[in-house]
C-alpha cells in the first residue's frame, strides 16, 4: 500500500505531464533561424488562436507583425513565440516629434503585453520600408528620430536590454554602380541618413532588417534570367565577382548590402532578412510550383546553415508570408494577395519539408460557412447588359485577382468567370441573405463549381472555431477527450490503490 505522500506526488506528476502534452508543439522544437510574417489584411482573418497554433505546429518559433493589434497580441501571450513588433509608417511623425508619444506607445504596446500577457517581444521594428523610392522622401525626416525615441522609451520602461530596435528596409536602399555585389553602397540621396542609422544600430548592438524579393526582381524585368531567382542549380551563367561566385539573386542582393556596410566601416552589423517569399497567384510567374521551389530552396539553406559568399554566418529569416491576405492593396500587382504558404483558411498550398524534418500541416479547428456557392443562373443570358455592372460591383467589394492573366482561374469560360465573381462577393458577405441577388442573374448551388486549379471558396466562419478538439504532442494528434479520460482512469486507480 503506497503512502498518501507518494500518491499525491504521482498525481501531480501526471498533471504536469498532461500540461506538457497540451502545450508542446507538434515538431517538438522550434526551427532555429526561421520565422514568419503574420499579416492580417484579410476580410475574414483566421482566428488568432488558430493562427498561433498553426505557427507552432509547423515549427515557427519567431513571428513578425506589422502593428500591435490587441486580438493578435493577446493570442501570442505565453505562446513561446518570439515577436518582432512593427510600427506603421503613419506613426513615425508623432513618435519622432515627442519622447512622450514614444513612451506612451511603448507602455501600451510593449510593456503592457510583456507584463500582463506574457508576450515575448524581442524587437520593435520602426516603420515598414520607409525609404522606398516611391514614397519620395516622405519618411526620411522622421524615421531615425522615431527610432531614437523608441529606444529611449524602452530604456525608461526597463526593457532596454530585452527589446531591441530595428528598421525594416527595402533592398532599394542600396545599389551597385557596376551590378557586382562588391561595388555595393547606399543610395546617394539617403547615404548620410543611412550612415546615422547604421551607426546607431552598431553602437546599440541592434540588427538591420532588410526585405529581399527575388520574385519582384523577376517580375520587374522581362529580361531577368528566371533560373537566377531560385536557389537550385539552373541554366543561368553564374556571376563572378572577384573571389566570389553568385548563382542566385538572393546571395548577390544580400552581399551587395554586406559590401555597402563593409565599405562604410560597419561590417559587423547584424542583418536580419525581414521578408522573403514567393506568391502563388495573380501573375504568370506566381505559381504554386514556383513558390514551392523557391521556399524549399530557402528552407534547405536554413537546414544546411548556409550563408552567402561574403558572409558565411546565415541571417535569421522571416518568410513572407503565413496566410493569404485578400484585402491587401494590389497596386504593386494582383500577386500581393497571394504570398501565403497557406490559403486564407490555413490549408496547405504545397508541400514543404521544414528543417526539422516535418511537412507543413494545416490549421486545426477551422469551421466554415455552409457549403454553398453563388453562381450565374443557368437561365441567364451572358448578353444581359446587367452582367457587366454586377461583376464590377462584385469584384469591387471582394477579391477577383485570381481571374487575371496567368492566374489560377484565367482558364475559366465567360459564364464561369461571372460565377467566380458572384461567389467571391457572396462569401465575402458571409453568405448573407440578398448577397446572391445580382438582378436575378444568380442562383445558390450546393454543387462545388471549382474547376482545375480554380478554387471556388467557401468562407470561414470567423465566429466559430474549435481548438479543443485536438492537442498535439511528439507522437502526433490525440483526441482531447480520450487523453483526459485516460488521466481520470489513472487517478481513479491511484485512489483504489490507497485503500
Amino acid at each position: 500500500m503506497g503512502s498518501i505522500h507518494h500518491q499525491l506526488t504521482m498525481f501531480w506528476l501526471i498533471i504536469f505531464y498532461m500540461s506538457v502534452l497540451h502545450t508542446h508543439n507538434k515538431g517538438g522544437l522550434f526551427v532555429e533561424g526561421i520565422g514568419c510574417n503574420w499579416g492580417t489584411r484579410a476580410m475574414h482573418p483566421l482566428p488568432p488562436d488558430v493562427t498561433v497554433r498553426l505557427l507552432k505546429d509547423n515549427g515557427f518559433g519567431k513571428v513578425k507583425l506589422f502593428e500591435a493589434e490587441p486580438w493578435v497580441m493577446q493570442a501570442l501571450g505565453r505562446s513561446g513565440l518570439e515577436v518582432m513588433l512593427g510600427i506603421p509608417n503613419e506613426f513615425l511623425a508623432p513618435l519622432a516629434a515627442s519622447v512622450q508619444a514614444a513612451e506612451n506607445w511603448v507602455m501600451q504596446n510593449v510593456s503592457n503585453y510583456i507584463s500582463k500577457h506574457g508576450v515575448d517581444i524581442r524587437y520593435v521594428a520602426v516603420g515598414n520600408e520607409p525609404f522606398l523610392k516611391t514614397y519620395k522622401g516622405m519618411f526620411q525626416m522622421t524615421t531615425f528620430p522615431a527610432m531614437q525615441n523608441i529606444q529611449a522609451a524602452l530604456i525608461k520602461a526597463g526593457l532596454g536590454r530585452q527589446v531591441k530596435v530595428t528598421v525594416p528596409l527595402n533592398a532599394d536602399v542600396y545599389e551597385s554602380s557596376t551590378g557586382l555585389p562588391s561595388n555595393g553602397d547606399f543610395r546617394a540621396d539617403i547615404h548620410d541618413l543611412m550612415m546615422s542609422i547604421v551607426r546607431f544600430l552598431q553602437e546599440s548592438n541592434y540588427p538591420l532588417t532588410i526585405n529581399i524579393y527575388p520574385f519582384l526582381s523577376l517580375n520587374a524585368d522581362p529580361n531577368f534570367p528566371k533560373e537566377y531567382a531560385f536557389f537550385t542549380p539552373g541554366t543561368s551563367s553564374p556571376i563572378v565577382d572577384g573571389a566570389f561566385t553568385y548563382t542566385n539573386v538572393f546571395d548577390a542582393n544580400y552581399d551587395t548590402l554586406i559590401a555597402a556596410l563593409e565599405k562604410n566601416g560597419f561590417g559587423s552589423v547584424e542583418v536580419i532578412v525581414g521578408e522573403i517569399g514567393w506568391p502563388t497567384d495573380g501573375d504568370k510567374d506566381a505559381t504554386v510550383e514556383n513558390a514551392r521551389r523557391f521556399n524549399q530552396g530557402l528552407l534547405d539553406r536554413v537546414s544546411q546553415n548556409k550563408g552567402t559568399p561574403r558572409r558565411s554566418t546565415p541571417p535569421d529569416i522571416y518568410i513572407f508570408g503565413l496566410i493569404d491576405e485578400d484585402a491587401k492593396s494590389i497596386q504593386p500587382g494582383n500577386f500581393e494577395r497571394h504570398w501565403g504558404m497557406f490559403y486564407y483558411d490555413g490549408t496547405v498550398k504545397y508541400d514543404l519539408l521544414m528543417p526539422d524534418g516535418q511537412i507543413l500541416v494545416p490549421a486545426k479547428g477551422v469551421r466554415y460557412l455552409e457549403r454553398q456557392w453563388c453562381v450565374l443562373s443557368p437561365t441567364a443570358s451572358i448578353a444581359d447588359p446587367a452582367i457587366t455592372d454586377s461583376v464590377n460591383y462584385a469584384c469591387q467589394y471582394s477579391d477577383c485577382t485570381s481571374l487575371g492573366y496567368g492566374s489560377t482561374c484565367n482558364m475559366l469560360d465567360v459564364r464561369s468567370n461571372v460565377s467566380y465573381a458572384f461567389n467571391q462577393y457572396f462569401q465575402s458577405q458571409n453568405q448573407q441573405k440578398g448577397s446572391c441577388g445580382f438582378s436575378n442573374l444568380s442562383v445558390i448551388t450546393k454543387t462545388d463549381p471549382s474547376e482545375g486549379t480554380c478554387r471556388f471558396e467557401v468562407m470561414i466562419d470567423t465566429g466559430k472555431h474549435d481548438l479543443t478538439a485536438y492537442i498535439s504532442n511528439d507522437a502526433g494528434l490525440f483526441n482531447r477527450g480520450v487523453v483526459w479520460r485516460t488521466l481520470a482512469t489513472i487517478v481513479f486507480g491511484l485512489l483504489l490503490w490507497s485503500r
